[in-house]
């Protein structure tokens, strides 16, 4: 029964696991900062950004989102995503909500892994902050995938993350992400993000499949980066 209680009502934190809350006002003030520029070993061809490192609170939301089912914590991880998309507006790095729409395309996980996860967490907190950010238009399109052959990258250096992925991120075109690409696709700013960034292999083939389906894609926003 405690089990199942802690699993509805999380009794510690999940970035600093500080008991008697799910989420403190410390780890929210930790994550609430601007996003800062990074430049990963495998060149992304975009802009990249994190909100922070792969440490501290950073680092324990997002293990505790992907391994611990804490799906509690895509809400404020999909606050401070949708905090730094409008810094990076009001700095001129992207177009702001009246000259364009926003995408924000989640990087793809294993698909394995996500059915362990309860489903693909980095959507999930992606869909939190275009929530954050209406009532403006923002979508959410699921458009990239894991092909077969992909192992998990953990303890893999960068080249062999580079030969893991490679030729192994597809499209998945359905109907409604065309029209999102195709219907105005001067007018829309397009954003990779995901959990982690390491080495940059899975931004970076991300980025090069969408620009061969014809996306311009604007920039890779994180949440942490090592």
């Amino acid at each position: 029964m405690r089990t199942l209680l802690d699993l509805v009502l999380p009794n510690e934190c999940g970035g600093c696991d500080v008991a008697g809350e799910a989420w403190c006002a410390r780890c929210e003030g930790a994550v609430t900062r601007p996003p800062v520029s990074v430049r990963p070993r495998v060149d992304v061809g975009v802009p990249c950004w994190a909100l922070g490192p792969y440490a501290g609170p950073f680092r324990g939301a997002v293990l505790a989102l992907k391994e611990r089912n804490r799906h509690d914590l895509a809400q404020p991880l999909g606050r401070a995503t949708a905090r730094a998309v409008s810094h990076l507006r009001m700095l001129g790095e992207l177009d702001p909500p009246e000259f364009a729409a926003l995408a924000l395309v989640p990087a793809p996980s294993r698909s394995r892994a996500a059915r362990m996860r309860g489903g693909d967490h980095v959507e999930r907190f992606a869909r939190v902050a275009a929530t954050m950010l209406e009532p403006e238009p923002v979508s959410v399109p699921r458009s990239l995938r894991m092909g077969r052959g992909v192992r998990d990258s953990v303890g893999l250096g960068a080249a062999e993350r580079q030969a893991n992925v490679a030729g192994r991120i597809l499209m998945v075109p359905p109907a409604s992400t065309r029209r999102t690409f195709e219907a105005a696709s001067r007018d829309v700013t397009v954003l990779v993000v995901d959990d982690v960034l390491t080495t940059g292999s899975t931004a970076a083939e991300s980025v090069c499949v969408l620009h061969d389906f014809g996306v311009r894609v604007d920039g890779v926003l994180v949440v942490a980066a090592v």
